[in-house]
């Protein structure tokens, strides 16, 4: 599902709006919808209703109106005066013959219902004031929480709190949802997430061309390589993990396993000759090739049936890691940088950058936010972690995959993807290594960067789901064979 930023939204309702739906149609729709999810309450519940003094309030006078006649107890507070509503609001208002209360004077209790119409995805600015009154007494009532469009506090274009925002149980969004509602911390205070349809049509979609969207299985799945009956394992690519010393073989195995799992026909590990013998005895279906330095990987990796590298996992961090990352970038294989590999540039990124720039084969980059900071320390700073992912992307000429709870993958062409579905125990030592291994499995058998990028931090979220509480690393590898199961059931 396409993310719509703020800016993006308006110009939905805009050409809705040019096309011949009037606006207030499609406040009526969403006030039903927010009316709908409040209902869910027993008739003669207490719904208190903070409204804002634009659009959202108006959506909470429409939710008004309809609780009010469904036979709930209404109470609403507007944030402003009533004579200074415009547009749909003012119509909205109009068609409320109930009392409006000052914000202060609203006092909603702990078994009713909040409806939280003060800010949407618009916000652009602290809530200050009475506004930020307002947001501590609806999280002080220990009230179910509804929100319109977006919890207020929250921007609807980067998830971050501006100033103080509302915690809700449920937000009820319009046409499509926004960053801000997979992004953390706005994510964290959405709650459980509906998106309504109000009448808008996905046909303004062709003029908005939005380059965001949820990392759902239809970003990828198209692209996913697929058995062939009459394949065999050279059809499907032979990835090349890069390992460390004898004391660091962990990781680079765990990336391979993960390269296996997902699909590639034959994984190789390329290995020090002092960590050969620890590798030997640890590996089955996994092969293993001595490669000491950058010059042994470049013979290696002149014969194109080696067509993927991962590189970084437990590598090391110096001058030898980055021959052997120049010596994959000279090749034509397909290369994940990860970990050590990223950080032996934190001295130099424009290197890097610089050998990336003109390469045909796809170069994938998996910073988490510390290595992120070393490549693009200017970037670091950016308010949104989709636009600075995407910024890293188009001055890199990789993907780059920005880890965390909200995953987020950008393609230098401006396309990017958020996860929301990996669970918390996922956060635990040599998962970002079989992330690597499993991009790297993908690209091994030739799918877009982007795609493959994507569909292997789904895949991995999913992973942790299927493996549960309590898992390590090594599960991971594992639970993919039920993970696809479930998704080839679908």
């Amino acid at each position: 599902m396409e993310l719509l930023t703020p800016a993006e939204m308006g110009e939905a309702d805009r050409l809705t709006i040019a096309a011949g739906t009037p606006g207030y149609k499609l406040m009526k729709a969403a006030g039903r919808a927010v009316a709908d999810a409040v209902a869910r309450a027993p008739l003669g519940t207490r719904v208190s209703i903070f409204c804002g003094p634009g659009n959202n309030g108006g959506d909470g006078f429409v939710a008004a109106r309809i609780l009010t006649e469904r036979g709930y107890r209404v109470e609403l507070g507007l944030l402003g005066f009533r004579e200074a509503l415009k547009g749909d609001a003012a119509l909205a208002a109009a068609d409320w013959k109930g009392e409006v209360l000052p914000l202060a004077a609203l006092a909603p209790v702990a078994d009713g219902v909040v409806i939280d119409a003060l800010f949407g995805a618009g916000l652009d600015r602290d809530l200050t004031g009475a506004a930020a009154e307002a947001v501590r007494v609806i999280k002080a009532s220990g009230a179910r929480v509804v929100a319109v469009d977006l919890p207020s506090g929250i921007h609807g274009g980067t998830g971050a709190v501006m100033g103080v925002a509302v915690h809700a149980d449920e937000s009820v969004t319009f046409f499509r949802p926004k960053p801000g509602h997979v992004l953390l911390p706005g994510r964290a205070h959405a709650g459980r997430l509906t998106v309504a349809d109000i009448g808008i049509a996905d046909a303004v979609l062709e003029t908005i061309r939005p380059m965001a969207m949820q990392n759902r299985t239809d970003v990828w799945l198209p692209s996913l390589p697929q058995a062939d009956i009459v394949g065999h394992k050279y059809d499907r690519g032979h990835l090349v993990v890069l390992s460390g010393g004898m004391l660091h073989t962990g990781a680079p195995r765990m990336a391979a396993r993960a390269g296996l799992r997902i699909g590639a026909g034959l994984v190789t590990i390329a290995a020090p000759p002092d960590a050969l013998a620890t590798h030997a005895a640890h590996l089955t279906a996994i092969m293993i090739r001595r490669v000491a330095d950058g010059a042994a990987l470049a013979d290696l990796l002149a014969d194109s049936r080696f067509n993927a590298v991962v590189a970084g996992p437990a590598l090391g961090v110096g001058e030898a890691t980055i021959a052997l990352v120049e010596a994959a970038l000279a090749s034509g294989a397909a290369l994940v940088l990860d970990a050590d590999a990223l950080t032996s540039y934190r001295d130099a990124p424009d290197r890097l950058f610089r050998a990336i720039a003109g390469r045909s084969a796809p170069v994938v980059l998996t910073p988490h936010d510390g290595e992120f900071a070393r490549l693009f320390p200017d970037l670091a700073a950016q308010a949104g972690k989709i636009e600075r992912t995407r910024a890293a992307a188009m001055r890199s000429g990789a993907v780059v995959l920005l880890k965390g709870p909200d995953t987020v993958v950008a393609h230098p062409d401006g396309r990017a993807s958020v996860a929301d579905n990996a669970p918390p125990f996922l956060a635990t030592a040599g998962s970002g290594d079989v992330l690597a291994g499993m991009i790297g499995g993908l690209l091994a058998q030739h799918m877009p960067p982007f795609e493959a990028t994507s569909a292997a931090v789904y895949l991995h979220g999913e992973a942790g789901s299927v493996a549960g509480r309590g898992l390590i690393a090594e599960d991971l590898p594992e639970a993919l064979p039920r993970v696809f199961a479930a998704l080839d059931g679908a």
